[in-house]
Protein backbone atom coordinates (compact mmCIF):
# COMPACT_ATOMS: atom_id res chain seq x y z
CA UNK A 1 0.00 0.00 0.00
CA UNK A 2 2.88 2.31 0.64
CA UNK A 3 3.52 3.05 -3.47
CA UNK A 4 0.28 4.20 -4.52
CA UNK A 5 0.03 6.39 -1.49
CA UNK A 6 3.37 7.94 -2.35
CA UNK A 7 2.04 8.44 -6.01
CA UNK A 8 -0.75 9.90 -4.02
CA UNK A 9 0.92 12.25 -2.44
CA UNK A 10 2.26 13.44 -5.62
CA UNK A 11 -1.66 14.48 -7.01
CA UNK A 12 -1.85 16.27 -3.36
CA UNK A 13 -1.74 16.04 0.08
CA UNK A 14 -5.34 15.91 1.17
CA UNK A 15 -6.43 13.19 -1.40
CA UNK A 16 -3.53 11.20 -0.24
CA UNK A 17 -4.99 11.69 3.10
CA UNK A 18 -8.10 10.53 2.35
CA UNK A 19 -7.31 7.63 0.61
CA UNK A 20 -5.37 6.61 3.34
CA UNK A 21 -7.63 7.43 6.36
CA UNK A 22 -10.62 5.08 3.64
CA UNK A 23 -8.21 2.19 2.57
CA UNK A 24 -5.94 1.56 5.19
CA UNK A 25 -6.01 1.63 8.89
CA UNK A 26 -2.32 3.83 9.54
CA UNK A 27 -4.54 6.86 10.14
CA UNK A 28 -6.96 5.67 12.84
CA UNK A 29 -4.16 3.72 14.38
CA UNK A 30 -1.73 6.44 14.56
CA UNK A 31 -4.42 9.29 15.64
CA UNK A 32 -6.13 6.88 18.06
CA UNK A 33 -7.75 9.98 19.94
CA UNK A 34 -10.88 9.53 17.74
CA UNK A 35 -11.83 11.34 14.37
CA UNK A 36 -11.83 14.84 15.18
CA UNK A 37 -7.61 15.03 14.89
CA UNK A 38 -7.67 13.79 11.85
CA UNK A 39 -10.32 15.85 10.22
CA UNK A 40 -8.64 19.23 11.78
CA UNK A 41 -5.39 17.59 10.36
CA UNK A 42 -6.76 17.02 7.18
CA UNK A 43 -8.66 20.38 6.67
CA UNK A 44 -5.71 23.22 7.84
CA UNK A 45 -2.38 20.90 8.00
CA UNK A 46 -2.46 17.99 5.13
CA UNK A 47 1.28 17.63 4.57
CA UNK A 48 2.00 17.54 8.32
CA UNK A 49 -0.96 14.91 9.01
CA UNK A 50 0.09 12.88 5.72
CA UNK A 51 3.63 13.11 7.34
CA UNK A 52 2.67 11.92 10.35
CA UNK A 53 0.81 9.00 9.29
CA UNK A 54 3.96 8.06 7.25
CA UNK A 55 6.02 8.14 9.95
CA UNK A 56 3.95 6.60 12.37
CA UNK A 57 5.41 3.08 13.43
CA UNK A 58 2.89 0.79 15.24
CA UNK A 59 5.36 -0.16 17.36
CA UNK A 60 6.48 2.93 18.59
CA UNK A 61 4.86 5.95 17.24
CA UNK A 62 6.87 8.71 15.79
CA UNK A 63 10.54 8.78 16.83
CA UNK A 64 13.51 10.20 15.57
CA UNK A 65 13.99 11.31 12.49
CA UNK A 66 10.17 10.77 12.07
CA UNK A 67 9.58 13.93 13.82
CA UNK A 68 12.04 15.72 11.17
CA UNK A 69 9.87 14.40 8.33
CA UNK A 70 6.52 16.05 10.39
CA UNK A 71 8.74 19.55 10.70
CA UNK A 72 9.41 19.45 7.08
CA UNK A 73 5.16 18.59 6.43
CA UNK A 74 4.47 21.46 8.81
CA UNK A 75 7.03 23.85 6.41
CA UNK A 76 5.30 22.56 3.37
CA UNK A 77 1.84 23.93 4.82
CA UNK A 78 3.53 26.60 6.45
CA UNK A 79 4.67 27.67 2.26
CA UNK A 80 1.48 26.79 0.79
CA UNK A 81 -0.84 29.18 2.94
CA UNK A 82 2.28 31.98 2.70
CA UNK A 83 2.51 31.44 -1.34
CA UNK A 84 -1.31 31.87 -1.84
CA UNK A 85 -0.64 35.41 0.30
CA UNK A 86 2.21 36.46 -1.25
CA UNK A 87 0.60 35.62 -4.82
CA UNK A 88 -2.25 37.79 -3.99
CA UNK A 89 -0.67 40.96 -2.68
CA UNK A 90 2.09 40.92 -6.20
CA UNK A 91 -0.64 40.16 -8.70
CA UNK A 92 -0.91 43.12 -10.76
CA UNK A 93 -3.87 45.69 -10.41
CA UNK A 94 -6.60 45.62 -12.88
Amino acid sequence: MCCPLILLVLIGPRLAFLFAWIFTPRVTEAFSGGWVLPLLGFLFLPWTSLFFILAWAPNGGVVGIGWFFVAIGFFFDLASYSSRAAQQRFQPAG
